[in-house]
Order: structure tokens, then sequence, then C-alpha cells
């Protein structure tokens, strides 16, 4: 039985509601002004309709949910964003949210130290996706007209971006672990018509992380823009515990031209919470509008001067810099730590996986995502039994994930008609949450009933 003893963290609420009271006091000097509430009968009886409605969810707050890359927010960061919706300020313009506006200035700043960043422009957007976009929209005003490329594991937005602002795109091939190839990426530069390459860390499927020590060493020769989407696996920057080709990957990140960041995934944040980065702040020239209609009443910095995007959740920049005052950005702090647990949790079972005779890995994970397959005669059955050892962990109360992969990604051999088939369907697990670490048996046990259950 799964045990429900310790579920929902309830206990920040007092600490909400102190603070909420300190709040009030910064505005005791207006005239008094009741506002208009709805009758607390109502709003209760919505309010209870509304929690059984949200009960139709997998527990993604739970450390038996290991499936997509979905993280529960940070007590702090709840508490702090449900404080700054008192205000609900809106960080367009310092009018519409002057402390929240230099908490998110302070917040960004300590994201791009994190990279090695003292000079930067950046800020807050609502996804990783935006943050790509504005990347590979200054990227395009950049290099006006050239091709972005990424490889065939990337997020599928980097074409649909492309596409949108209109700018060629290709995929590059991948090795056997899911990186970009150099081969075919130089093969690829010697037309001369590549403006940007976007190099991964931490792809979605798998979590790879592509070789940037030697796609800096091709700049050098064939001169191009680099953008690192690191959405997913920016912040293990700070974990002590990668492989040296790991360590390598993440220094190089700030010889790049522009990075993505997904606070709302490792970041500990509420949906929707991303970072665009810039090492170059020149390119705020790019965003430069006068527009008679907005409201930048005074002459410092206005955070919607810097960004695409206009009306943004002041409340997630405070939501942030709570969280990295409590947990700070620091190699072997408290936030590191996490992010340590996660990736021992899956090398844990990645060696259980490879121990087993009823699984195939892929390779050792780089980060805490990890990719597995049913042994069997061929790919289809293989891919049968996946979908059906899904099925019947989650009667376990163990929710995994699907991922189409390339087959080339496992040993020659696997499967007799592996040359044929160019993907398989595999399980995935996101080991993102630092409980997956001592959650590591539990989880291991229904993994192993599940998949007796299916081979039987």
């Amino acid at each position: 039985m799964l045990d429900v003893s310790a579920m929902l963290e309830k206990s920040s609420l007092n600490s909400l509601r102190e603070a909420l009271e300190t709040l009030d006091e910064g505005f005791c000097a207006l005239p008094a002004f009741t506002p208009d509430e709805p009758p607390s009968a109502a709003m209760k009886a919505v309010l209870q309709e509304t929690a059984i409605r949200l009960q139709d969810n997998y527990p993604y707050f739970h450390p038996l949910y290991a499936g997509q890359m979905l993280k529960p927010p940070h007590p702090i960061a709840r508490a702090a964003y449900a404080l700054a919706m008192w205000i609900n300020p809106n960080n367009h313009a310092l009018d519409g949210g002057r402390a929240s506006s230099r908490m998110e200035i302070e917040a960004v700043a300590a994201l791009a130290e994190m990279f090695g960043w003292k000079e930067h422009l950046g800020h807050l957007t609502t996804s990783g996706t935006l943050a790509n976009l504005e990347a590979l929209w200054v990227a395009g005003q950049s290099v006006p007209g050239k091709t972005i490329v990424a490889s065939s594991q990337a997020h599928y937005t980097h074409h649909r971006i492309s596409g949108v602002l209109q700018l060629p795109f290709e995929s590059i091939a991948v090795d056997t672990r899911g990186r970009m190839s150099i081969p075919a990426l130089e093969q690829r530069l010697q037309a001369g018509d590549i403006g940007t390459v976007v190099a991964t860390a931490g792809t979605t499927a798998a979590g790879a992380l592509d070789p940037l020590p030697e796609i800096l060493r091709l700049r050098e020769r064939y001169g191009f823009r680099i953008h690192v989407d690191a959405a997913y696996g920016g912040y293990f920057r700070l974990a002590s515990n990668l492989s040296p080709y790991g360590r390598a990957v993440f220094a190089a990140i700030s010889h790049a031209n522009s990075i993505a960041l997904d606070p709302h995934k490792h970041g500990l944040q509420p949906y929707g919470c991303g970072c665009v980065l810039f090492r170059d702040p020149n390119v705020g020239k790019f965003y430069k509008h006068d527009s008679p209609y907005t409201y930048f009443t005074s002459s410092e910095l206005h955070l919607g001067e810097i960004s695409l995007e206009c009306s943004r959740a002041g409340a997630a920049a405070v939501a942030l810099w709570a969280t990295q005052r409590l947990l700070p950005l620091t190699q072997g702090g408290e936030f590191a730590q996490m992010l340590e647990s996660c990736r021992n949790a899956a090398l844990k079972t990645f060696q259980r996986l490879q121990a087993s005779k009823h699984f195939v890995v892929t390779f050792e994970p780089e980060l805490d995502i990890l990719i597995w397959a049913l042994r069997g005669s061929m790919v289809a059955v293989s891919a049968q039994c996946a979908s059906a050892i899904f099925d019947a962990a989650a009667r376990q109360h163990l929710h995994l994930a699907l991922v189409q992969m390339p087959t080339a990604c496992f040993p020659a051999g696997t499967w007799l008609d592996q040359d044929r088939s160019p993907t398989i369907t595999c399980l995935r697990s996101v080991m993102m949450k630092p409980e997956h670490d001592s959650w590591h048996d539990a989880i291991w046990q229904r993994l192993m009933a599940a998949t007796e259950e299916v081979m039987a």
C-alpha cells in the first residue's frame, strides 16, 4: 500500500499568513478600504469542487511519479508567489512592479553568475520556449537570413520557432549516445551558410549533452553563434558528481552567445518561469521601440525594454528571488546537493537496469534521465512489452514515461530486425526529485513487480 501519512506540504501556509500581515502593514498609511469579497460559503463550495477536480491528476509531487519533467515547486516558491499575488505585479514596467522588477534583475543576475557571466542581458520568460524564441530572434537579427541548426534529438520547438522567425532550419544527426555528431556538423558547416548552432545541455528524451567544447572549436574555424538550450540541464553546472565529459560541457557554456534556462524545472519554481541570458548586453539594441502607449515613466531600465513579451507575472520573479535567497546557487550548497541526489538516484537505477536479465540500456545517464528497453527477439515485441510494463507500473502507483529512441543507441544485435527498425518504444524515467535517491528501492521493487507481471 502507498504510504499517505505525509503527502501535500501545508505548514508553509502559516508562514504565508504571517508574511501577508507584514505586507499589509506596508500600506497602512492609505485610507481604509474594504474590497468586494464573494460570499464565503459560495467561495468555499467552489474551492472544494476545484480540489476534487484537481484530484484527477497524476501525483506529480510524489517520489513514485518519475515519468515526465514535472518537479514540485519548493514551499518557499509557492508561498512567495502567492504572497505576491495580493499585489499582482506586472514586470513589464517599473510602474507595474517596482519591487518585483528589481527582484527579477537580482535573480537573473544570480543565474548569469552561475554560468560565470558578470556582464549579461537577460530576463525571465513564461517558458523555455519563449526563452529559446528570443535567443533565436536575436541570432536572426545578428546574422540575418542564415541557417539555424540543432541536433535531431533537440527539442522540436527549435524547428517550429525558426519557422515563426522565417529562418532556415536543419537537423544534425546524433551519435549513438544521442549527442550532436561533430563530423556531421562540420560537414554541414562547410557550406558556409550556418549562422547559429543550438547545443542542447540536457535533451528532453534522454538528458544527453551535446559536445559543446568541440562545437566551440568549430566556431573558431567557421564563425557562427552558439545558443545553449539548457532549459532542462542548466542547473547541473552546480553538481559535483557529473562525469568528466559532463563537467567539460557545463564549463564551456560560459563561452556561448546565449542561454535558455527553465527555473520551473530544476529551479524549483511554479509554471511558468523560463529565463533567457545573453553574454553581450549590446544585443539590447534589437529590442528598442518607441511606443506612445506604454508606461515607461522613469529613466531606469524597464524589463519590458529588453523583452519580446509585454505583460509578465511579477509573482514569478518574487518566487524565484525568494527561492534563491533561501537556497543560493553555490557549488556544495543545499541546492546543489539536491541535484546531486537526483543524479545519484539515476545512477543507482542504471546499475540495476544494466544487471537485469529483462532490460537493455542505452548509455549511462549524463544527468538524471534514464532510457531502457525490453529484451526480446524483435523490435515490435520489445515495444509492446514496454507499453505493457508502463501500464502495469501505474497500477503499482509507479508512473513512468514512454519515449521513441533510435535503435542505433542500443548495442548492435540487440534485436534481430534492429537494422530494419530505426526507432523503438522505450521506458523512460526522470529522477528529478531529490527524494528519488531515498525512494530508489521502492521504485525498483515496483518496476520489477510490473515487469514480472508482464513477462510472465
